[in-house]
């Protein structure tokens, strides 16, 4: 079915930050990330946005008992932020790790979950709360 006749009432979830420190926001983001640049527009005084292809989007809505029980596998616990982006990645461990050199703070370890897959928890530039995890049993 052609994008134009696609009859799905949304067809991209972008969610957008405000990153008081912009080139570091993009230089995790884009570059150690690994998100892919799609677009970048700059205005009069000084107005800067890029757009990052973060591939397929989903939206997870838990209720505070599920949140919870997230927090007690994935951060020993710890509290999320009422809101916590989570990226798919190849290799947890790997990602994790580059994050951390690339100005990420570490919350919690990757850790294996009941729902295979292996979670980190990690705050990150522009103020978000993010959750990197491998899926295990993928093929």
């Amino acid at each position: 079915m052609s994008e134009d006749t696609d009859p799905a009432p949304v067809r991209q979830l972008r969610l957008v930050i405000q990153a008081d420190d912009f080139e570091a926001a993009v230089a995790f983001y884009r570059d150690a990330l690994g998100l892919t640049e799609e677009a970048a527009f700059e205005g009069e005084g000084d107005a800067r946005v890029m757009i990052l292809d973060a591939g397929r989007a989903t939206l997870e809505i838990a209720n505070p008992a599920q949140v919870k029980m997230i927090d007690g596998i994935e951060a020993e616990g710890l509290p999320s932020a009422r809101m916590r982006v989570a990226f798919e990645v190849a290799d947890a461990q790997t990602a994790t790790d580059g994050l951390v050199d690339a100005g990420a703070t570490l919350i919690a370890s990757p850790r294996e979950t009941p729902w295979r897959s292996l979670n980190s928890r990690l705050d990150a530039p522009g103020g978000l709360q993010i959750t990197l995890f491998q899926e295990l049993d993928a093929e």
